[in-house]
């Protein structure tokens, strides 16, 4: 197998800790086997960036021992063990328990390389109960530190497995832990971190938490918005709530207090039916607008719930986000875009209708002759996306790709009734409380009404 530089290791581990990759695609990319990769972030986690650091380490026979002890008593695998007392390779771990199985203790003993020197005759034996007294005390103290490696390792092994990184302030927490069984200064050792960043630690761990307020009030925010919101909605919350943070703080706290976003994007498909040429693209694309009910767009899109399906077909309003009407139907009838249109034309006042653009996909439904006198009897001007081009009423699309991500993925249902009674809730909340960063941090009725007074 080829040899890898300790930043070589180091870069591995950090693309895997910092990346979206799993391990074996990592494993491949840097050619060496999953298993070998998983060892060395294993290390890095408990040992950091000195895991890697080549030691010539000669090894005594009461160490090694010590090692498959401590494998056996815990059931840990040779990769694991090597981790733990940060043994370069898994192979020698393996070579001791060989040598263990085959000739016992004394095949621990490492030989010493060479001729051996040959035995003075006017050597003094020691004394029998001076060798006796030392081997005592010496087991005595193997003993103890044997203890106190089980001890601290096993309470950072249990850090390791909940928050995925052992940090110089955990490794000092599980010290200030350990201090009253061991020695403080053998567990800083053991724990590889220096005695100053050890009793800056142990100062202020009695400290209260600078951002328990501010953690109180993210959680409040994730909670209220159902584990919808990241660390950037959350951001903009907290502006609107008078409270200016740096998103990278709001992330790490975030972070500790274990929220992430429940959000997943599906990729949307929508209904489509036959092309036709019924009305040019008159939008193409610019999909900015100046005032309310200047740029309205509208598509239909399918839900499959407990065997049936659902069709929605809402109407968006280009200036904020914001939904105008909407209606739900077990059938994509004509039904379900008229009714759809005759509650839109109410939010209309009565020359708003004349400068008013609408635009659709080819769907059947936009190219029937019903749909089109609806709008001319308004005097709204009729839009339609190219053939096969999605993009060409990609807001829509997107809306429908949150609202089944906010909605449909994060909730459980028990009905198709209940399903309808949360859209319509998720509706109203879509509206009036989901807040978005192109609208200055604010939902779409927040938007519209702030500029509105604003004129």
């Amino acid at each position: 197998m080829a040899k890898f530089t300790a930043e070589q290791k180091i870069n591995g581990v950090k693309e895997y800790l910092n990346g979206s990759e799993g391990q074996r695609i990592i494993a491949d990319r840097i050619g060496v086997d999953e298993s070998v990769l998983r060892n060395w972030i294993k290390q890095y986690e408990l040992h950091g960036e000195d895991a890697f650091v080549k030691r010539y380490t000669n090894y005594s026979a009461q160490y090694k021992l010590d090692v498959l002890n401590y494998m056996n008593d815990n059931g840990t695998s040779i990769n694991e063990t090597a981790a733990i007392f940060n043994i370069p390779s898994p192979s020698r771990v393996y070579q001791w328990l060989k040598s263990y199985e085959a000739g016992g203790v004394d095949a621990l003993i490492s030989k010493k390389k060479g001729r051996s020197p040959m035995k003075k005759e006017n050597q003094k034996p020691t004394k029998k109960g001076d060798s006796k007294e030392v081997t005592v005390e010496a087991l005595q103290e193997e003993l103890e530190r044997l203890r106190m490696e089980n001890a601290y390792f096993k309470k950072v092994e249990c850090l390791s497995s909940k928050q995925g990184k052992i940090t110089k302030q955990d490794k000092a927490q599980v010290v200030y832990e350990l201090r009253h069984e061991f020695p403080v200064k053998a567990l800083i050792n053991l724990a590889g971190i220096p005695r100053s960043t050890y009793y800056y630690w142990v100062k202020n761990f009695d400290r209260p938490d600078p951002d328990a307020e501010l953690k109180v009030l993210i959680q409040s925010i994730y909670d209220e918005h159902e584990g919808r919101y990241g660390y950037r909605r959350i951001r903009d919350e907290l502006r609107n709530r008078g409270h200016v943070v740096n998103h990278k703080k709001v992330q790490r706290l975030m972070k500790e207090l274990g929220l992430k976003c429940l959000v997943r994007m599906k990729k949307y498909k929508s209904y489509k039916g036959t092309v036709g040429k019924t009305a040019p693209n008159i939008l193409n694309r610019n999909f900015k607008a100046e005032r309310p009910n200047e740029k309205w767009v509208t598509d239909i899109t399918e839900f499959k719930l407990f065997g049936e399906k659902l069709y929605l077909s809402p109407i968006l309003d280009l200036y904020n986000g914001e939904i105008i009407t909407y209606t739900i139907g077990s059938r994509p009838r004509y039904s379900l875009v008229s009714t759809m249109l005759d509650q839109a034309f109410e939010c209309l006042q009565d020359d708003e209708g004349e400068e008013l653009l609408l635009h659709s996909d080819q769907g059947w439904h936009y190219q029937m002759k019903q749909y089109q006198h609806a709008l001319k009897g308004k005097g709204i001007t009729q839009s339609m996306s190219r053939k096969g081009n999605c993009y060409d009423n990609a807001v829509i699309e997107n809306f429908f790709g949150i609202l089944k991500s906010d909605l449909l993925y994060l909730k459980e249902f028990e009905n198709v009734e209940h399903f309808k009674q949360e859209l319509e809730k998720y509706i109203e909340y879509y509206n009036h409380k989901r807040i978005k960063a192109k609208l200055k941090g604010m939902s779409p009725v927040q938007y519209r009404v702030h500029a509105h007074q604003a004129a």
